[in-house]
């Protein structure tokens, strides 16, 4: 009890001090100025009614299904270890679950369970509602939660993004394991983080369907950084990190933009444009008629001597 209420003592401290300027204090002032909580109280976090949670689980169908298997690996790496997994969606509501029988009373009586929601607004400073508020991963450790009955739970956090880079939910991993030192949590961070990637590279590849996708180089070599092209060769999707590469958003990407223009691959004359473009076609048809320069005129519907023609002006012969 003394604990706690040393705790609450800290938060609003460093909340009213003016120097005080680190993300987790700003949390907490937002907990305190914008959600009228107070650090001693003792709640829970806010859950749905089955009805209300039937509705979230089918606004996240997406995002479950493209989740759950990754969910899975990543709790047969840390389950072991005392930790509980959650999936929400963008509004801090519990969606999936995962935890071993032997910790499930501890992680039920902090409100870690499908329905809850973990925003800050409903449970102060954590790992969910903060990642969600700064949209960026977050490690919370103990005493850096905002309300004293949860400084015993330590938890990472990394923001999931929908398709066109939106926030679509997190996935977090949270214990309460009294030896989970910095290695240890920075170990799950990187776990969370890699996971929650895999997740949003699956939303984003189902999302575009029948696309090709093409990964944009980049000044930090990220794998994150996807277009997606259509037989046209024009740009259709984009990830948050191509979207940021590239200077790209929602209204020019819905106003069409060919992919070499995207990718800035100029070259020297317009007219190279329709040459490159018969140049592919060419072969294409020729490997898929394994270079049979016949069978590839009879594929295309021209004679053969018209074919090698066009192979010698384009320097394929």
């Amino acid at each position: 009890m003394h604990q706690q209420s040393v705790h609450a003592e800290q938060v609003y401290a460093s909340a009213q001090s003016a120097q005080a300027s680190s993300p987790i204090v700003a949390s907490w002032r937002r907990c305190m100025t914008m959600h009228h909580l107070a650090p001693e109280d003792k709640r829970l976090p806010v859950r749905l009614t089955d009805e209300e949670f039937r509705l979230a689980r089918e606004r996240s169908e997406r995002l479950v299904a493209e989740a759950v298997d990754e969910i899975d690996r990543l709790f047969m790496t840390v389950g072991k270890a005392g930790c509980c997994l959650l999936l929400t969606d963008r509004d801090g509501i519990a969606l999936e679950r995962r935890g071993t029988s032997g910790d499930d009373k501890d992680f039920h009586n902090l409100g870690l369970w499908t329905g809850s929601v973990w925003t800050e607004a409903s449970i102060g400073t954590n790992g969910i509602g903060t990642a969600l508020a700064d949209e960026r991963a977050v490690t919370i450790v103990r005493d850096q939660h905002f309300f004293s009955s949860n400084i015993n739970l330590s938890c990472t956090t990394s923001p999931i993004r929908d398709h066109r880079g939106q926030l679509a939910g997190a996935l977090d991993v949270s214990t309460c394991r009294e030896d989970a030192n910095e290695f240890t949590l920075s170990v799950l961070s990187q776990a969370v983080r890699e996971a929650a990637l895999r997740i949003e590279l699956s939303l984003f590849c189902s999302a575009f369907a029948g696309a090709r996708f093409v990964m944009v180089p980049s000044e930090s070599g990220s794998t994150s950084a996807l277009l997606a092209i259509d037989r046209n060769d024009i740009v259709v999707g984009a990830t948050r990190s191509a979207r940021a590469a590239l200077k790209l958003d929602d209204k020019k990407i819905e106003a069409g933009i060919p992919a070499a223009d995207a990718l800035d691959e100029h070259r020297s004359a317009d007219g190279e444009y329709l040459q490159d473009a018969e140049r592919a076609v060419l072969k294409q048809v020729l490997l898929r008629n394994h270079g049979n320069v016949s069978q590839a005129a009879v594929t295309l519907g021209m004679s053969r001597a018209t074919l090698h023609r066009k192979l010698s002006k384009l320097d394929l012969q």
